[in-house]
Protein backbone atom coordinates (compact mmCIF):
# COMPACT_ATOMS: atom_id res chain seq x y z
CA UNK A 1 0.00 0.00 0.00
CA UNK A 2 3.23 2.38 0.69
CA UNK A 3 4.24 1.91 -2.77
CA UNK A 4 0.68 2.78 -4.22
CA UNK A 5 0.53 5.79 -2.22
CA UNK A 6 4.15 6.70 -3.45
CA UNK A 7 3.23 6.21 -7.15
CA UNK A 8 0.17 8.48 -5.84
CA UNK A 9 2.07 11.11 -5.11
CA UNK A 10 4.05 11.67 -8.21
CA UNK A 11 0.81 12.26 -10.21
CA UNK A 12 -0.97 14.53 -7.58
CA UNK A 13 -0.73 18.32 -7.90
CA UNK A 14 2.28 19.04 -5.63
CA UNK A 15 0.33 21.64 -3.67
CA UNK A 16 -2.40 18.73 -2.67
CA UNK A 17 0.28 16.34 -1.11
CA UNK A 18 0.42 18.83 2.12
CA UNK A 19 -3.08 17.69 2.67
CA UNK A 20 -2.35 14.25 2.59
CA UNK A 21 0.61 14.66 4.77
CA UNK A 22 -1.58 16.47 7.23
CA UNK A 23 -4.13 14.05 7.24
CA UNK A 24 -1.45 11.26 7.87
CA UNK A 25 0.11 12.91 10.87
CA UNK A 26 -3.48 13.40 12.15
CA UNK A 27 -4.35 9.75 12.28
CA UNK A 28 -1.12 8.38 13.52
CA UNK A 29 -1.51 10.80 16.30
CA UNK A 30 -5.07 9.65 16.99
CA UNK A 31 -3.92 5.91 17.06
CA UNK A 32 -1.14 7.19 19.66
CA UNK A 33 -3.93 8.62 21.51
CA UNK A 34 -5.58 5.69 21.54
CA UNK A 35 -2.60 3.49 22.83
CA UNK A 36 -1.63 5.66 25.28
CA UNK A 37 -5.74 5.00 26.56
CA UNK A 38 -4.49 1.38 26.36
CA UNK A 39 -1.56 1.81 28.35
CA UNK A 40 -3.45 3.57 31.65
CA UNK A 41 -5.79 0.70 31.75
CA UNK A 42 -3.37 -1.54 31.97
CA UNK A 43 -2.28 -2.91 35.30
CA UNK A 44 1.04 -4.94 34.16
CA UNK A 45 4.15 -2.88 33.45
CA UNK A 46 5.51 -5.71 30.55
CA UNK A 47 1.82 -4.86 29.43
CA UNK A 48 2.65 -1.11 29.29
CA UNK A 49 6.22 -1.41 28.35
CA UNK A 50 4.83 -2.98 24.90
CA UNK A 51 2.14 -0.40 24.35
CA UNK A 52 4.91 2.10 24.88
CA UNK A 53 7.24 0.51 21.92
CA UNK A 54 4.33 0.69 19.50
CA UNK A 55 3.48 4.24 21.03
CA UNK A 56 7.07 5.22 19.75
CA UNK A 57 7.01 3.51 16.45
CA UNK A 58 4.18 5.99 15.64
CA UNK A 59 5.68 8.93 16.89
CA UNK A 60 9.01 8.24 14.57
CA UNK A 61 6.19 8.02 11.77
CA UNK A 62 4.86 11.19 12.72
CA UNK A 63 8.60 12.83 12.87
CA UNK A 64 9.02 11.41 9.48
CA UNK A 65 5.28 12.87 8.16
CA UNK A 66 6.26 16.03 9.67
CA UNK A 67 10.17 16.26 7.63
CA UNK A 68 8.38 15.22 4.86
CA UNK A 69 5.81 18.33 5.01
CA UNK A 70 9.09 20.66 5.73
CA UNK A 71 10.69 19.55 2.84
CA UNK A 72 8.00 19.86 0.87
CA UNK A 73 7.77 23.39 2.00
CA UNK A 74 11.41 23.85 0.74
CA UNK A 75 10.81 22.57 -2.35
CA UNK A 76 7.15 23.60 -3.71
CA UNK A 77 6.65 27.37 -4.80
CA UNK A 78 2.52 26.40 -4.87
CA UNK A 79 1.50 25.95 -1.62
CA UNK A 80 -2.66 25.40 -0.76
CA UNK A 81 -2.45 27.93 1.92
CA UNK A 82 0.22 30.80 3.85
CA UNK A 83 3.54 28.80 3.91
CA UNK A 84 4.37 30.01 7.66
CA UNK A 85 0.84 28.29 8.54
CA UNK A 86 1.76 25.24 6.79
CA UNK A 87 4.68 25.38 9.05
CA UNK A 88 2.99 26.23 12.19
CA UNK A 89 0.47 23.48 11.92
CA UNK A 90 3.12 21.09 10.77
CA UNK A 91 4.99 22.21 14.21
CA UNK A 92 1.64 22.02 16.57
CA UNK A 93 0.68 18.55 15.28
CA UNK A 94 3.48 17.57 16.02
CA UNK A 95 4.05 18.94 19.80
CA UNK A 96 0.52 16.99 20.48
CA UNK A 97 2.49 13.43 19.00
CA UNK A 98 5.34 14.50 21.23
CA UNK A 99 3.43 14.92 24.01
CA UNK A 100 1.16 12.28 23.92
CA UNK A 101 4.49 10.35 23.90
CA UNK A 102 6.00 11.94 26.67
CA UNK A 103 3.00 11.14 28.28
CA UNK A 104 3.39 7.30 27.88
CA UNK A 105 7.21 7.24 28.44
CA UNK A 106 6.49 8.77 31.86
CA UNK A 107 4.09 6.14 32.84
CA UNK A 108 6.98 4.11 32.08
CA UNK A 109 9.84 5.27 33.33
CA UNK A 110 8.30 6.33 36.63
CA UNK A 111 6.68 2.53 36.97
CA UNK A 112 3.38 4.38 38.12
CA UNK A 113 0.32 2.56 37.83
CA UNK A 114 -1.83 4.69 36.00
CA UNK A 115 -5.03 3.33 36.80
CA UNK A 116 -6.76 5.88 38.86
CA UNK A 117 -9.99 7.29 36.86
CA UNK A 118 -8.70 10.56 36.09
CA UNK A 119 -5.48 9.41 34.01
CA UNK A 120 -8.15 7.32 32.34
CA UNK A 121 -10.21 11.23 31.66
CA UNK A 122 -7.10 12.65 30.83
CA UNK A 123 -6.45 9.84 28.29
CA UNK A 124 -10.07 9.61 26.90
CA UNK A 125 -10.00 13.69 26.29
CA UNK A 126 -6.51 13.52 24.35
CA UNK A 127 -8.20 10.84 22.09
CA UNK A 128 -11.01 13.14 21.70
CA UNK A 129 -9.00 16.45 20.74
CA UNK A 130 -7.23 14.26 18.02
CA UNK A 131 -10.27 12.89 16.36
CA UNK A 132 -11.80 16.20 16.41
CA UNK A 133 -8.29 17.81 15.25
CA UNK A 134 -8.23 14.72 12.63
CA UNK A 135 -12.26 15.94 11.82
CA UNK A 136 -11.30 19.28 11.07
CA UNK A 137 -7.84 18.54 8.76
CA UNK A 138 -9.64 16.26 6.67
CA UNK A 139 -12.52 18.97 6.04
CA UNK A 140 -9.60 21.53 4.78
CA UNK A 141 -8.80 20.27 1.45
CA UNK A 142 -12.14 21.68 0.01
CA UNK A 143 -13.11 23.63 2.84
CA UNK A 144 -16.72 23.34 1.38
CA UNK A 145 -18.38 21.44 4.92
CA UNK A 146 -16.86 24.54 7.26
CA UNK A 147 -19.41 23.92 9.81
CA UNK A 148 -17.89 20.32 10.16
CA UNK A 149 -14.48 22.52 10.38
CA UNK A 150 -15.78 24.99 13.45
CA UNK A 151 -17.72 22.39 15.34
CA UNK A 152 -14.18 20.59 15.58
CA UNK A 153 -12.30 23.36 16.27
CA UNK A 154 -15.19 24.48 19.41
CA UNK A 155 -14.65 20.75 20.60
CA UNK A 156 -11.23 21.02 20.82
CA UNK A 157 -11.29 24.10 22.84
CA UNK A 158 -14.42 23.00 25.44
CA UNK A 159 -12.03 19.75 25.38
CA UNK A 160 -8.71 21.73 26.53
CA UNK A 161 -10.82 23.85 28.95
CA UNK A 162 -12.10 20.25 30.52
CA UNK A 163 -8.16 18.95 30.88
CA UNK A 164 -7.19 22.01 32.15
CA UNK A 165 -10.39 21.29 35.40
CA UNK A 166 -9.47 17.80 35.34
CA UNK A 167 -5.56 18.36 35.91
CA UNK A 168 -6.58 21.13 38.76
CA UNK A 169 -8.79 18.99 40.34
CA UNK A 170 -6.34 15.87 40.27
CA UNK A 171 -3.33 18.07 41.67
CA UNK A 172 -5.81 18.87 44.57
CA UNK A 173 -6.65 15.34 44.96
CA UNK A 174 -2.81 14.50 45.01
CA UNK A 175 -1.70 16.95 47.48
CA UNK A 176 -4.75 15.97 49.75
CA UNK A 177 -4.25 12.16 49.71
CA UNK A 178 -0.51 11.14 48.16
CA UNK A 179 1.97 10.58 51.93
CA UNK A 180 4.80 9.83 49.38
CA UNK A 181 6.63 13.08 48.16
CA UNK A 182 7.97 10.87 45.46
CA UNK A 183 4.75 9.99 44.01
CA UNK A 184 3.60 13.31 44.09
CA UNK A 185 6.25 14.31 41.84
CA UNK A 186 5.71 11.45 39.69
CA UNK A 187 2.27 11.85 39.06
CA UNK A 188 2.15 15.11 38.78
CA UNK A 189 4.54 15.35 36.01
CA UNK A 190 2.43 12.87 33.88
CA UNK A 191 -0.76 14.44 34.39
CA UNK A 192 0.95 18.03 33.23
CA UNK A 193 2.15 16.15 29.78
CA UNK A 194 -1.29 14.77 29.65
CA UNK A 195 -2.82 18.21 29.63
CA UNK A 196 0.20 20.03 27.25
CA UNK A 197 -0.87 17.47 24.86
CA UNK A 198 -4.91 18.79 25.02
CA UNK A 199 -3.11 22.49 25.19
CA UNK A 200 -1.23 21.51 21.84
CA UNK A 201 -4.71 20.10 20.05
CA UNK A 202 -5.45 23.35 21.06
CA UNK A 203 -2.40 24.81 19.13
CA UNK A 204 -3.56 23.14 16.11
CA UNK A 205 -6.97 24.12 16.15
CA UNK A 206 -5.94 28.17 16.49
CA UNK A 207 -4.03 27.32 13.31
CA UNK A 208 -6.68 25.73 11.28
CA UNK A 209 -8.86 28.61 12.84
CA UNK A 210 -6.48 30.82 11.18
CA UNK A 211 -6.19 29.05 7.71
CA UNK A 212 -9.62 28.82 7.60
CA UNK A 213 -10.40 32.76 8.19
CA UNK A 214 -8.03 33.68 5.61
CA UNK A 215 -9.76 31.37 3.02
CA UNK A 216 -12.95 30.35 3.48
Amino acid sequence: MSGFNSILKIFLPKDKIFYQLFQEVSVTSLEMAVLLKKMVAERSFEGREQLLLQIEDLEHKNDDLTHKIFTELSRNFITPFDREDIHYLASAMDDVADYIFASAKKINFYRVDPAHETFGKMADLIIQACESIKQAVSELKDMKNMRKITDALVRVNSIENQADDIFDLSIERLFDAETDAKEVIKKREIYQAMEIATDKCEDAANVIESIIVKYA
